[in-house]
């Protein structure tokens, strides 16, 4: 599955023109990450798809993995359950 995540020190967010492209009012965090027509606009041109302070890139995760969108400062990244240490409570 293909997903677009901030690859930059920033947040998250789209250019004016895709905002309105894609028939968005809000081009922030609320934006469905794993919508075609976004995924093919960044893989397209993600200069002009990313906001302000934001670089996007498109991300890969396996098909059926579980996942969450962990970020610091706005930069953002891919965690798969897999991927964390659980401890056990004793």
């Amino acid at each position: 599955m293909k997903i677009v995540i901030n690859h930059c020190y920033g947040g998250f967010s789209l250019s004016e023109e895709l905002t309105k492209e894609l028939g968005l009012t809000y081009a922030g965090r609320d934006v469905d990450r794993t919508d075609p027509r976004l995924i093919a606009a960044v893989e397209k041109d993600n200069k002009a798809a990313s906001g302000q302070v934001a670089e996007l890139i498109v991300a890969e995760i396996p098909s059926g993995a579980k996942y969450r969108i962990q970020e610091y400062d706005g930069l953002e990244w891919i965690e798969l359950e897999t991927e964390i240490e659980w401890s056990v409570a004793k």
